[in-house]
C-alpha cells in the first residue's frame, strides 16, 4: 500500500472529530473550517467537507444558522449541538485511549 493512501485513510478517519473540535471553539462557516483544517495540514476540499457537515447535522451533532453576509449571499454557520458536545467528549476519550495504546506499542 502506498504511504499517501495510508495517510489519506488516517485523515479521513479523524475528520469528523477534527470538525467537531473546530466548531467547539466557535461557530464556523464552511470556509473557516476548511482553512483551519488546511492550517493543521489536514487538507480537505469542499467536495469532501460538505457531505461530512451534512452527515454531522443529520446525526444531530451540529446545528446551523443562516446569517446575512456583506460579501454575498447568506452564510450557513455551524455550531455544536448538545448531542455534539456529548459525542465530542466521547471522541476525545477514545482519541486519548488510542494515543495511549499507540504510545505503548511504540515503546
Amino acid at each position: 500500500m502506498h504511504i499517501e493512501n495510508i495517510k489519506s485513510q488516517l485523515r479521513k478517519g479523524t475528520l469528523e472529530y477534527c470538525i467537531l473540535l473546530i466548531v467547539k471553539k466557535k461557530r464556523a462557516y464552511a470556509s473557516d473550517i476548511i482553512n483551519e483544517l488546511k492550517t493543521a495540514k489536514l487538507i480537505v476540499v469542499e467536495g469532501t467537507l460538505y457531505p461530512l457537515l451534512t452527515r454531522l447535522k443529520n446525526d444531530d451533532l451540529l446545528e446551523y444558522a443562516w446569517e446575512e453576509s456583506t460579501q454575498g449571499p447568506p452564510r450557513k454557520y455551524y455550531k455544536l449541538s448538545k448531542k455534539g458536545v456529548s459525542t465530542l467528549g466521547e471522541m476525545e476519550q477514545a482519541w486519548c485511549e488510542l494515543n495511549t495504546s499507540i504510545a505503548q506499542l511504540k515503546k
